[in-house]
């Protein structure tokens, strides 16, 4: 019981600092790990409801990068860089996500892929540096209600690659 008293403490530590979106997907957990992997699937799916991307460089592999553009549906174009810190298939990605590669204000992302059932549990856990900066991506950005629309697309891209793989 001490065990679980120690955890509950720690928590806090980040949790000023933390969004945590989770989301079932209807899908197994390779597919749902596999749309993480592979710049054909992530172009068609990643970012909120609106918004497109452009890729300009892309490598999944533990210390590889993915540079690219997310465009906004009012026109605006957003600067995205990500680098894959620690990759577990199908169970883990873990990532560092900024505008750019020396961006200062860069925060850290874990996505678990857990099954449930024949569906795909996914949580995406995402701690920024400072309080400061989850609050301005909550409130400015809009990250909780992005991070949402974004799971609700890759469950809908997934979606209809297994109703498609199911009609033959």
């Amino acid at each position: 019981m001490a065990g679980a008293r120690q955890e509950a403490r720690a928590e806090p530590a980040t949790a000023d600092r933390e969004i945590v979106i989770s989301r079932v997907i209807d899908a197994p957990r390779e597919l749902v790990f596999e749309a993480f992997t592979e710049v054909r699937h992530l172009s068609r799916w990643w970012g909120p409801k609106g918004f497109t991307t452009t890729t300009r460089s892309f490598e999944f592999r533990e210390g590889g990068e993915w540079d690219f553009v997310l465009h906004g549906p009012d026109g605006t174009d957003y600067s995205e860089w990500i680098r894959w810190l620690r990759i577990a298939p199908p169970e883990r990605i873990e990532l560092l996500h900024g505008e750019s590669r020396d961006d200062p204000n860069a925060f850290e992302s874990v996505l678990t892929f857990a099954p449930d059932g024949a569906a795909t549990l996914i949580v995406m856990r995402t701690v920024f540096p400072t309080k400061e900066l989850r609050d301005e991506a909550v409130e400015k950005y809009h990250a909780i209600e992005g991070g949402q629309q974004t799971l609700n697309n890759l469950a809908a891209y997934v979606t209809q690659i297994v109703r498609k793989g199911a009609e033959g």
